[in-house]
């Protein structure tokens, strides 16, 4: 088995508020630490009312000083939506609280709809071709200050913050790979273009003073139980919630559901998956995992799972990294 990781939305269930998910989150992530997952992320959405880590860096430090050793950071921050000086000064001050534990991923979407990216930044006119040269402005504020250099990342300036390239096509794995970094592919939600990004990222990749070889990290759903029906009927939930953020109408996420054991959009052996999902007992979830990996040959995976009850969600992640 590779590494596996946490990707966590906070999410804010039906009857629950942001608070709530943020002590979960908390909670979560004290435990995957003591069971051995290797990062935990937290992800930018905007005007989503089932997430509740739109403020990434503050979740983020409050997850750090909580935790001790997990590796922590964003997968990840919205480059649209920020300036690159201000993005080195909020993980340069998150490195500075939690030295050598900060991971900083970057994506070119805006997070969340039209209307939101609009208030968020007061206008639209940013371009994400833009995408790689904003974030070598990012690595640039992390380099040793320069004399006369008329702007400095403080914090920031000097400091190792490890930086990596979210993506779901193409795109993202030609700038990883154009410029030595680490690649989270987003295969969780939009798995698509999965192994042509792979395949991509790996043959044009070039080593870098960040990294010597590809490095691929792949995002999975993990919905794992004590039986295969338990976990079908516990993925309800998150099956629900997508279809709802599908058809524009995102929602806290809500309790499971019999009805919704399987996606009505997805008809088995005629629509492709719009999702990499792994359900079902501690056997049947391994099989799917080490065939993935085996497939993939990913180099780590971050583990999302939409669960409604804590305890289960909990439970999930127990079974996913055990042995």
């Amino acid at each position: 088995m590779v590494p596996l990781s946490v990707l966590d939305l906070s999410p804010i269930v039906e009857g629950a508020t942001a608070a709530d998910a943020l002590r979960n989150t908390l909670d979560l992530a004290r435990h995957v630490e003591a069971w051995g997952y290797n990062r935990f992320w937290l992800a930018e959405h905007h005007n989503m009312p089932g997430i509740a880590s739109a403020a990434t860096a503050v979740v983020i430090g409050h997850v750090g000083a909580g935790t001790s050793t997990i590796r922590i950071g964003a997968g990840g921050i919205m480059l649209p939506n920020h300036a690159p000086l201000q993005v080195a000064e909020q993980f340069g001050t998150l490195a500075s609280l939690f030295p050598g534990r900060v991971d900083l991923g970057l994506g070119r979407a805006p997070g969340t709809d039209h209307a939101a990216a609009f208030a968020l930044r007061r206008t639209l006119n940013t371009n994400p071709e833009a995408f790689p040269q904003d974030v070598m402005e990012v690595m640039d504020f992390f380099r040793t200050p320069q004399p006369g250099q008329p702007v400095r990342a403080v914090p920031g300036g000097g400091l190792s913050v490890p930086i990596w390239i979210l993506g779901s096509s193409t795109f993202g794995a030609q700038v990883a790979a154009a410029l030595g970094l680490p690649f989270a592919f987003a295969s969780h939600f939009a798995p698509a273009m999965l192994d042509d990004a792979a395949s991509i990222y790996r043959e044009r990749f070039t080593p870098s003073e960040h990294l010597e070889q590809p490095y691929l990290m792949l995002g999975v759903n993990v919905v794992a139980a004590d039986t295969d029906d338990e976990a079908r009927f516990l993925a309800s939930s998150g099956r629900q919630s997508f279809a709802s953020l599908r058809a524009g109408r995102p929602t806290p996420l809500p309790p499971p559901s019999k009805e919704w054991e399987r996606d009505p959009n997805e008809v088995p052996g005629v629509t492709s998956p719009t999702r990499v999902s792994f359900v079902g007992s501690p056997g049947t979830v391994h099989g799917q995992m080490a065939e993935f990996i085996d497939r993939t040959k990913a180099d780590e995976l971050i583990v999302v799972s939409h669960i409604y009850d804590h305890a289960a969600r909990l439970r999930s992640y127990a079974i996913a990294i055990a042995e």
